[in-house]
């Protein structure tokens, strides 16, 4: 390996030459028209919507009688899949891997916003089943739409799935 060896007066000048293209560089830079921002509307659509907010068709009955309908759910993480797989009450029972993995996603419900096992299991099983398919359709659609044909026109269009009042989903 062969060595480079530097004089005081060399140093200078490779001082001065890095100096002068780093400032040709800038000029450069300068020079070139700055990239146009996106439009604010592409920036929100570049934002990935993490949680969705639902309303169940019977509602969870609290411990004073209360009945809560509406809540959000998050899209679940990788982590979030795994966990129930090492929970001991899923060893033993495998159905209860869907009370588990609902427990880790729903983030409110009502005025409740600690959300636990034994909130979803109290839950009416029409409520569970509404919010397995609404697990399923935002973790893996991406949204909560869905296309219908009109059974009278044979028209097509779009329902929202995440709830509502009666006949609006």
């Amino acid at each position: 390996m062969r060595r480079r060896t530097v004089t005081s007066g060399g140093l200078e000048e490779l001082l001065e030459a890095a100096t002068t293209a780093e400032r040709a560089a800038a000029a450069d830079q300068a020079a070139a028209p700055a990239p146009a921002a996106a439009p604010p509307a592409a920036r929100q659509r570049e934002r990935l919507q993490n949680e969705f907010t639902f309303e169940l068709p019977r509602g969870y009955v609290d411990d004073e009688g209360t009945v809560h309908r509406t809540g959000s759910m998050r899209l679940a993480t990788a982590r979030d899949e795994l966990r129930p797989q090492i929970d001991l009450r899923v060893k033993e029972n495998p159905a209860y891997l869907s009370v588990v993995l609902l427990s880790q996603v729903i983030t409110s419900l009502g005025t409740i916003t600690d959300i636990h096992a034994g909130v979803v299991e109290r839950m009416y099983a029409t409520d569970v089943a509404f919010l397995q398919d609404f697990y399923r359709r935002i973790n893996s659609e991406g949204h909560t739409h869905a296309a219908v044909t009109c059974p009278h026109c044979h028209n097509p269009f779009e329902v929202d799935l995440s709830g509502g009042r009666l006949g609006e989903s």
